[in-house]
């Protein structure tokens, strides 16, 4: 209605291409403004100066032949200084910005191998960003941002490479649990040696201890009993440690000993 007499309204972040009989006039920017159409004024159309996204999908392949596929993340916004450029140079802009992103990928991926695809997502965008800024930069528009958001290879790559990575987890998982067990048994060696070892100390400070008793009932025997020599005193241990012998073997429930008919003598003579 409000063309009819000769008025328009643009919006915030939007400029309006006004032409005069057909021509390029002016670029009119947020506001009401007086079109008169008898005088061959006319709104061409609007442009807005809103920053854009395009998500722009790319299959390619790398060095060592697998097919990836990236998505890339394009922000562009029209200049305000070149709207004019940006009406009416392009036709179609987002399939131009898809043109270039498509041979900054098919240019950079190829000489990659796909572990390094994944480690230089961050060089790719800038390549892609700065062949767009200087391109479209002719054009009349700004590159915000570029990003590669996803680097997805085929499906049986994919498979591949998580049965690769399960194989070494559980490779890894196996080496840990040797090492472990390794650890254990020498833990429990070292535990029976020391156990051993202080087994031997006990065994031996006990031998020691009957040597010195021996050794003092001897002393005491012969300065108690004169005329007694020390071959004596030694028959008389001998047969009180055998009757001792005897009796514990007789008193215990679970003892398998055979007594063979000897002599007392016999004993004493082998104990020799």
């Amino acid at each position: 209605m409000g063309q009819a007499f000769g008025c328009i309204q643009v919006d915030q972040s939007t400029v309006a291409i006004k032409e005069n009989f057909g021509k390029y006039d002016d670029v009119l920017g947020p506001g009401f403004h007086f079109m008169p159409w008898c005088f061959g004024s006319q709104l061409a159309g609007y442009l807005s100066l809103r920053v854009q996204q395009l998500d722009i999908t790319c299959e390619s392949k790398t060095k060592d032949n697998v097919f990836v596929t990236l998505v890339a993340s394009i922000q562009y916004r029209a200049l305000e200084d070149k709207a004019a450029d940006a009406f009416y140079k392009l036709s179609n802009t987002k399939e131009q910005i898809q043109a270039y992103v498509f041979d900054v990928i098919n240019a950079t991926v190829p000489t990659l191998e796909l572990d390094k695809v994944f480690e230089q997502k961050t060089e790719i965008a800038k390549t892609v960003g700065e062949r767009l800024e200087k391109v479209m930069s002719l054009y009349g528009y700004e590159i915000v941002q570029t990003l590669i958001v996803d680097v997805e290879p085929d499906d049986q790559v994919k498979s591949s490479m998580n049965e690769i990575n399960a194989a070494s987890r559980l490779r890894e998982a196996a080496f840990e649990k040797a090492e472990g067990e390794k650890i254990l048994q020498i833990k429990q060696a070292e535990g029976e040696a020391e156990s051993n070892y202080l087994a031997g100390l006990g065994i031996a400070r006990q031998r020691q201890a009957i040597v010195e008793g021996l050794k003092e009932s001897v002393i005491g025997f012969s300065t108690s009993v004169p005329g007694a020599s020390t071959k004596d005193v030694m028959d008389m241990i001998l047969i009180t440690q055998y009757f001792d012998t005897m009796k514990e073997i007789s008193i215990s429930s679970n003892s398998s000993a055979v007594f063979i008919p000897h002599e007392l003598e016999d004993v004493t003579s082998e104990q020799r």
